[in-house]
């Protein structure tokens, strides 16, 4: 059941949803900010303003995850906490605080994995337009310039742009996240190409700039679909669905938009046909600069639905039975998924892959005895990491596995009302918790997938501090 020699093992985060210190050292607002503040839009009025004071607690947070033996962290820049306006000044206090986080990953040898935007865009480029604005790709390679310019001696390797489904379709069509816009399909896909070219311009200055040979990666999610078994006609129809016809029902939820440009080099007029009539002109120029050589693709993946073959092949949902297993999201438990997004994103663009997302949302308290049992989250990255073993045994280029997430955070417009990390945080004192996931995981880490073989709720290791020194106990449910 073990990985490569090499596999990384690492965990995510991102910054609005724990850094906190909103104003702090200079920082400027971001668009999450600005939404924040509307009646409604969030779960219980919540904001990141404060999260989970990653800002003033980094130190203790990375010495957690040197205690879980983590390998990689996969952390993101604030944008304007670098460039307070998005462009222009540059914030000596942001930078900084970056310094100090990296610095201090590195002390305990842990390989920093730098994603430049996780939806935080800079308010002040917003009220110019945002990613409807045709200099939007000059202002992220801007401050991808500041970035590298900074870390790259430190940091080798770099993400650039994280889900833009999300923060394009649901920031900018469904109005549910941050921005707050329900804009027609025609300026959807406008801010579509100028986020992909923005995607490009960044490949080409961490190209130029880094003082490190950069190992860069880009992080869509796909919807893929999952075959409903394995004959030749249903894994044909599960590939359609994720990358074939387009259908208007799938909205902006199809991967073709946002991976064809960037790997191929071609626009899907054929999917933008289906929503929208007059689409951005999108010059040979223009796909230049979206379609520049990466080194891996990084796959976030939660869940997927299930197809079969229809009438002439057509990919056919197939119907969840009643009671299937789900998560605090409401969301279906899919592990075997995380071998076909590997396998079918990997046949069509031919990219080592990376799972840069995957956990679940469960429902975690501390207990009477001051630990946090969290025995669904143990036995569900345990289904998914088995899947992802398929797909390494099978020979697809799968070099790292990173959990979502190190700490309970701010979830978006959900604020605090899901709990997706390993760590426990307390809102109201801003105490850390390891949950029984934490210390399970570190067995994984540190026999490099071969703990999975066992039983992973029943052989989860806790390992308790004493004056003494650390003792390594089995824990049983």
């Amino acid at each position: 059941m073990q990985f490569k020699e090499n596999f990384i093992w690492g965990a995510a985060t991102s910054a609005y949803q724990i850094e906190g210190s909103f104003d702090t050292d200079g920082r400027g607002l971001s668009v999450w900010d600005a939404f924040c503040e509307k009646r409604g839009v969030i779960h219980g009025g919540h904001t990141g303003k404060v999260a989970c004071d990653h800002y003033n607690r980094y130190r203790e947070d990375v010495a957690i995850m040197a205690s879980m033996k983590l390998q990689a962290y996969r952390f993101s820049f604030s944008w304007s906490r670098i460039l307070p306006e998005g462009v222009g000044r540059v914030s000596v206090k942001g930078l900084e605080f970056y310094d100090r986080l990296i610095d201090t990953l590195l002390e305990h040898d842990i390989a920093p994995y730098a994603t430049l935007f996780h939806w935080d865009f800079p308010q002040e480029l917003y009220v110019r337009g945002g990613w409807l604005n045709p200099e939007s790709p000059n202002w992220f390679a801007e401050y991808t310039s500041v970035v590298a310019d900074r870390f790259s001696d430190r940091v080798s390797d770099w993400f650039t742009l994280n889900e833009p489904p999300c923060f394009l379709g649901l920031g900018h069509v469904d109005g549910t996240h941050a921005p707050g816009l329900k804009l027609d399909w025609s300026d959807f896909f406008l801010a579509t190409k100028h986020a992909l070219m923005a995607h490009g311009r960044s490949v080409q200055v961490l190209r130029e700039k880094c003082k490190k040979t950069p190992n860069i990666g880009y992080a869509p999610i796909s919807h893929i679909a999952i075959p409903v078994d394995e004959s030749p006609e249903n894994i044909l129809a599960a590939e359609k669905f994720t990358f074939g016809t387009q259908d208007a029902a799938r909205g902006f939820w199809f991967a073709r938009l946002y991976l064809d440009p960037v790997l191929k080099g071609e626009w899907p007029e054929d999917a933008v046909a289906v929503l929208c009539k007059n689409g951005p002109k999108v010059s040979n120029a223009d796909l230049a600069v979206m379609n520049q050589p990466i080194d891996m693709l990084g796959l976030n993946f939660y869940a997927a639905p299930t197809v079969r073959a229809g009438a002439e092949g057509k990919p056919e949902v197939v119907a969840e039975n009643p009671g299937s297993p789900r998560t605090g999201f409401d969301w279906s438990i899919t592990p075997e998924g995380l071998y076909w997004s590997v396998r079918f994103h990997h046949e069509r663009y031919g990219l080592p892959v990376v799972i840069s997302e995957n956990g679940l949302s469960s429902l975690d308290w501390v207990h009477e005895d001051g630990k946090v049992h969290d025995p669904q989250r143990i036995d569900y990255t345990s289904r998914y990491l088995k899947s992802l073993h398929r797909a390494h045994a099978e020979g697809y280029a799968v070099d790292g596995y990173f959990h979502w997430s190190l700490l309970d955070n701010f979830e978006w417009a959900e604020g605090f009302k899901h709990r997706f990390g390993m760590v426990h945080v307390d809102f109201a004192t801003q105490r850390r918790t390891l949950k029984d996931s934490a210390h399970w995981y570190r067995t994984v880490v540190e026999s490099n997938g071969a703990a999975l073989a066992s039983n992973p709720v029943r052989n989860a290791v806790v390992v308790v501090e004493t004056s003494e020194g650390k003792i390594s106990t089995p824990y049983k449910c």
